[in-house]
């Protein structure tokens, strides 16, 4: 290893250890981890802020008719995405959407040793930019897909005026800090072959 780079990264290490241990941070602006309930996601997703305009996670933890799904992004770990600065779409599945589902489909996808699946479900109904219903219509009359977060793409059709992706209607868009949530009234799931 190289003494410049060496010296640099002893310098980051110091300075972080600094930070940690004594920086200008607001207890208004972050929690502590070890103030936080076991459930509370670290990193970004913990950060306490009533001044700035809410983000998908907060938007998302504010709805009743989106628990169901609020509880599938904690069970998979994946909060810091929901905040990150974006812009990202999200199409959140109400209650109702996953009522559709057979039970124990959703139970078993909840259990830790099914994270991964789940994950992967998850990341298929968000997609990078920002698309309300506005932009999807666009998108539907110009025949175009929709590049998912899953490396995959999604058909954007619509029927009279309702929109539709990857099968599921959009049934309302809201604008947040870091792009958009389109609620839906499906599961996104990936098609079977």
């Amino acid at each position: 290893m190289k003494p410049t780079y060496y010296m640099l990264l002893v310098g980051l290490f110091l300075l972080l250890g600094a930070c940690s241990t004594g920086g200008n941070q607001s207890n208004d602006e972050t929690v502590s981890s070890s103030a936080l309930p076991n459930n509370t996601p670290l990193g970004q997703a913990s950060v306490v802020d009533s001044e700035s305009d809410a983000n998908i996670l907060q938007v998302a933890l504010g709805s009743a008719d989106h628990s169901t799904l609020v509880a599938a992004v904690k069970a998979a770990n994946i909060e810091h995405i929901l905040v990150n600065a974006g812009p990202l779409t999200v199409f959140a599945p109400t209650n109702e959407a996953f009522d559709k589902l057979p039970k124990e489909t959703v139970q078993d996808l909840l259990k830790p040793e099914n994270r991964e699946m789940l994950v992967q479900i998850l990341t298929r109904h968000a997609a990078p930019g920002s698309y309300d219903i506005e932009a999807l219509k666009k998108e539907a009359r110009k025949g175009r897909k929709l590049y998912m977060a899953t490396g995959d793409y999604l058909n954007v059709t619509m029927e009279g005026d309702d929109v539709y992706v990857g099968g599921a209607k959009v049934v309302a868009s809201v604008q947040t800090s870091n792009g958009i949530i389109n609620v839906v009234n499906d599961v996104i799931l990936p098609e079977t072959k």
